[in-house]
């Protein structure tokens, strides 16, 4: 099955349970860049807080990097779990 398959995350229960933990991941990371961004948006408005707000853009950033990281990990993931599947299967046989 090819990679980012909808059938890939329902495969079965250990699939769903991967699936499910990378979404939490994927929307926890989300979370914490746009604080990040929006705490560094109000330390923009203070002179002397203006390199922190800095540093929380780049943190922001770096944050909305990793979001499509955790999904190409995750159908890396599924797609693997499935090879073992056909593993399993070949052997049974």
């Amino acid at each position: 099955m090819p990679l980012f398959h909808h059938a890939n995350r329902e495969r079965n229960d250990d699939t769903r349970r991967v699936y499910a933990l990378f979404e939490i991941a994927h929307t926890t990371v989300d979370f914490m860049a746009a604080l990040a961004f929006i705490v560094g948006s109000v330390l923009f408005f203070y002179k002397s807080l203006q390199e922190a707000g800095t540093w929380l853009f780049l943190v922001g950033s770096i944050l909305f990097a990793v979001k499509p990281s955790l999904r190409l990990a995750r159908e890396l993931k599924l797609y693997a779990m499935g090879k073992e599947e056909n593993l399993e299967e070949r052997f049974e046989e």
